[in-house]
């Protein structure tokens, strides 16, 4: 019998197959996470479960066609991602093989190879030099507007042995030897392990996303977290969508993990026809797209949130702050949930594993604020949405995720229904890191700012509080100073709070501009008090045109506090005006 043969003799087989569960017979040197190649075609599959004599394995791809008997051959490596200059503008599966190439029904043999790219590499180290891990040994010059950094592999470090000279390169050439290990412009890394780091930085920094209601209300840190849960309909998708655009990262990871695939093309379009305020470029050139829709396999889904953490955390080691958008981490859940059942595991509350909870915290545990190998600052902040079924907020994955995130940006329907998007609740939303981003507001010269949120947050409940009322007795029961505050509260929100995805003007707000519009109406609902406390009746002021101050958000430039607080004086003139005359009625 010849070599070849004996191998095929002893190839483990497949001794069952129900969807995305395997079951394979077992093999010397099985190990968790590894993975086998399933078929003729060679499905990729990773080992979950390890009995005497047999393994458990989730296949990433449709298992369609494939039969007990059938070879299934170790790959020997755990799920692992390629990471190169080549994510930068592309869109990929939850496995990170780019979609580009792809076909158009993704079976298991559409991801056709494509023609491998040169990279202009420059490099910034010497032969003989000494270099640690995370140091950076080049550059690719040519990847975009983010400076893409060829570094040491963790757990390396020594003298560079060999470099390259400048030139161009294909993706895996090898452009320096550091010690005895090679470095290829394009490294891999396992999703399921997280990325070394030197330690993590102490204090907070402000991620500023241009949306008023979370910059001011809500606001999250670099390397922080934050959950958007809410139901259909209430604009999870466009709020999401907003934050890719316009927070001030370097790096963008967006997720689409079960979501629609016409929202997934939606995006790509979107991205592709904005100029980065910031580069003067496309602002995909800085977005990397990991496209895992509902019709795409069940269990890629499930990798693709490691996926793009991982390609965050790549950037995070380069030095820059990376923003992961997971949309939604409900359809994840629901892929653990149903191969948790083809696996016969105990169901937990409402039929989800027993290991929910844990696998969330070790997803957003990803996140933070670090100093890298290198001695960079670097941060990857996770932004994930959460779509309960029903809107009921109570199901397990919102609870469960509501325990690990730093913020939550309740999504409420009844304002969704009245069209004041994006829905934020203010009731129904929190920051834990509030507190500390006002102080580094405040020492970055905005002495005013814990005071603002505070006055904001204050009028928004009482008015909140004040409305339910209304709805019992009617307004003209309340004293005239409770209706100013019913009025401010309408003010704050319609003419603060609210802000429109389609406007050039009021897509992104900037912070002069947000305290620009919380300072001006705060004065003018000031003022309507002092001008009830001096006799003037509340139907007067509540009859007067505000409209002009309500819409100077759209009419004003992202940055024009000029145009905002021109508009107040003008509203305050017109209270003055009321005053003067003494006229009632």
């Amino acid at each position: 019998m010849t070599d070849e043969s004996a191998a095929q003799v002893e190839m483990p087989r497949i001794l069952r197959v129900a969807g995305p569960l395997v079951e394979v017979e077992g093999f010397a040197g099985a190990a968790m996470n590894d993975l086998l190649a399933l078929g003729v075609s060679g499905l990729l599959a990773e080992i979950v479960a390890i009995r005497e004599g047999m393994l458990t394995v989730q296949a990433y791809e449709y298992t369609g066609g494939l039969a007990p008997g059938d070879a299934a051959v170790p790959l020997r490596t755990p799920l692992s991602a390629a990471l190169g200059p080549d994510l930068l503008g592309g869109v990929f599966d939850g496995l990170l093989r780019p979609l580009a190439s792809a076909s158009t029904w993704l079976t298991p043999d559409a991801y056709r190879q494509h023609a491998e790219r040169q990279w202009r590499f420059r490099p910034v180290v010497e032969l003989g030099d000494e270099v640690d891990a995370g140091a950076v040994l080049g550059l690719i010059t040519d990847a975009g507007p983010v400076e893409y950094r060829i570094l040491v592999p963790p757990g390396s470090g020594g003298v560079v042995k060999s470099v390259v000279l400048e030139g161009n390169y294909p993706s895996h050439a090898v452009v320096a030897t550091v010690a005895a290990t090679p470095v290829a412009i394009t490294g891999s890394w396992p999703v399921r392990v997280a990325r070394p780091y030197a330690r993590r930085r102490d204090g907070v920094e402000p991620l500023h996303t241009g949306q008023r209601v979370l910059d001011l209300l809500f606001p999250v840190a670099r390397g922080g977290t934050a959950a958007v849960p809410g139901g259909f309909g209430t604009g999870k998708t466009v709020m999401l969508q907003q934050l890719a655009k316009w927070c001030d990262a370097d790096v963008i990871v967006y997720v689409g993990c079960g979501e629609r695939g016409n929202e997934m093309a939606e995006i790509v379009a979107e991205l592709s026809a904005l100029t980065d305020p910031r580069t003067g470029g496309r602002l995909t050139d800085r977005t990397v797209i990991i496209a895992n829709t509902s019709n795409m396999p069940m269990m890629a889904r499930e990798a693709s949130i490691y996926t793009g953490v991982t390609v965050a955390e790549h950037f995070r080691d380069m030095g820059y702050d990376a923003v992961v958008i997971a949309d939604s981490t409900s359809r994840w859940a629901e892929a653990l949930r149903e191969f948790a059942s083809r696996t016969g595991q105990l169901p937990a509350e409402e039929g989800y594993p027993a290991n929910l909870a844990s696998a969330l915290a070790a997803f957003y545990e990803r996140a933070g604020s670090v100093r890298t190998l290198g001695g960079l600052p670097g941060s990857v902040t996770v932004v994930g949405a959460v779509s309960p079924p029903g809107g009921d907020l109570s199901e397990p994955v919102t609870t469960h995720t509501e325990r690990f995130v730093r913020c939550r940006w309740t999504l409420d329907r009844d304002l969704a229904y009245s069209r004041h998007y994006p829905a934020v609740s203010w009731s129904g939303s929190f920051s834990r890191d509030s507190d500390a981003l006002g102080i580094v507001q405040v020492a970055a010269g905005d002495s005013g700012w814990l005071a603002r949120r505070a006055r904001v947050a204050g009028v928004l409940a009482e008015a909140e509080r004040l409305s339910a009322l209304t709805e019992l007795v009617g307004i003209d029961a309340l004293p005239g100073h409770q209706r100013m505050v019913v009025l401010g509260g309408r003010l704050l929100r319609e003419g603060v709070l609210q802000q429109s995805a389609l406007s050039d003007n009021d897509a992104y707000c900037s912070s002069e501009k947000t305290a620009a519009l919380v300072e001006s109406m705060l004065a003018v609902l000031d003022r309507c008090q002092q001008l009830v406390a001096a006799g003037v009746q509340a139907q007067q002021i509540e009859e007067l045109d505000f409209g002009p101050l309500i819409r100077v958000r759209e009419a004003a430039g992202a940055d024009d506090t000029a145009a905002v607080r021109g508009c107040r004086d003008k509203i305050l003139a017109v209270l003055a005006e009321l005053t003067s005359t003494g006229t009632t009625r």
